[in-house]
């Protein structure tokens, strides 16, 4: 797939965008109940010049796939911590317009509101797409938290250090497993969210939707290589 012919290419570029977009976030639950829930995650090979995004449509009730897509392009910008979304974007949203059914939510592999200028992946497709979105990140990147207690469902503020803003909140999906990191992406309130994780991370740390698009994503990277490698 062909990266959009305005996405930005400098840092510069991309630090101005997210400063633009960064208004249009909306912090709070906006529509009507969620049934269908897509993962999207993305997997690399720098070497190849090759990304692969993979968009993974579940039940909420069952957390039985419903359908999943892939996209396959090339890197749309260099590796620059805190600017991943102009890397990762473009192939997901391939991979979101190939689905025939429109998610309700959009769980995303990394972060939202919990980024140094309030607009990680997860609020950056909110924005652009209008789905709502939600972070599941499996670090805090650069803020901070208390340890939860060790029943799942426990939470702490996920907060920034310079500003004491909760940006997020550490929560225990299984017991005694150290936890994840939620975050408002768009069009969720951070409780939402969270409710939403849990009831996506029955069995294991991450969520479904997650684990599903991971392993999709790998599969279609592994499969892309071969069909560019030439055999011996």
């Amino acid at each position: 797939m062909p990266i959009p012919a305005d996405w930005p290419t400098t840092e510069a570029q991309a630090l101005a965008e997210q400063e633009r977009l960064r208004p249009l976030v909306q912090a709070v639950d906006d529509g009507p109940g969620e049934r269908l829930i897509a993962g999207v995650d993305v997997a690399y090979d720098d070497d190849h010049d090759l990304v692969v995004a993979a968009a993974v449509l579940l039940d909420r009730d069952t957390l039985d796939v419903v359908e999943e897509a892939t996209a396959v392009g090339r890197i749309a910008f260099p590796y620059v911590p805190g600017l991943l979304a102009f890397r990762e974007l473009p192939a997901v949203l391939d991979a979101l317009a190939a689905l025939t059914r429109t998610p309700d939510t959009v769980v995303c592999d990394g972060y939202g509101l919990a980024h140094p200028r309030r607009l990680g992946l997860a609020s950056h497709l909110g924005v652009l797409t209008g789905l709502r979105t939600l972070g599941v990140a499996k670090t805090p990147f650069t803020f901070h938290h208390r340890e939860p207690d060790a029943d799942r469902g426990s939470w702490t503020p996920l907060t920034d250090p310079a500003t004491g803003e909760e940006v997020g909140r550490a929560v225990r999906t299984r017991a005694g497993v150290k936890p994840v990191y939620v975050s408002v992406g768009h069009r969720i309130g951070l409780d939402t969210a969270v409710r939403t994780t849990l009831d996506l991370a029955r069995r294991y740390r991450l969520p479904e939707t997650t684990r599903h698009a991971d392993s999709l994503c790998r599969r279609a990277l592994a499969d892309a290589l071969r069909t560019r490698t030439p055999s011996n």
